[in-house]
């Protein structure tokens, strides 16, 4: 999560960020998390993300075949039991579609977390 942090700081101190919701400031974090992945990371955030029944897909990605949506999840799946990092490396194995659902499912999911530590409003 530090090194998330960090990056959503340095996304934010760009001009080009200066008007960019939080939420946008977190989907352009995980974006340009891969060059960070070779630093040391916690695996996932003390509480588990996927307690609550809410799909943890973006909408555009809720009617993607099954197959598109289990690949979403087990990227999620992977982000939160080893790592943003592992998850960012695995993703890049799949289509453009699964990657972009994969970083928006994610942004979405670690928002309410980065609110909580005050990393973003």
């Amino acid at each position: 999560m530090q090194h998330l942090a960090t990056e959503i700081q340095t996304q934010r101190e760009k001009p080009e960020m200066k008007n960019a919701a939080e939420q946008e400031l977190v989907k352009e974090a995980i974006r340009a998390f891969p060059e960070l992945k070779n630093q040391p990371q916690a695996a996932a955030a003390a509480a588990d993300p996927y307690d609550n029944t809410a799909s943890p897909l973006p909408a555009y990605a809720q009617n993607a075949p099954a197959e598109v949506r289990l690949e979403i999840e087990y990227l999620l799946d992977i982000a939160f039991k080893k790592g943003i990092g592992e998850a960012l490396t695995q993703s890049q194995k799949s289509p453009a579609f699964v990657q972009d659902a994969f970083h928006d499912a994610l942004a979405g999911r670690l928002y309410p977390e980065l609110q909580k530590r005050g990393i973003v409003k």
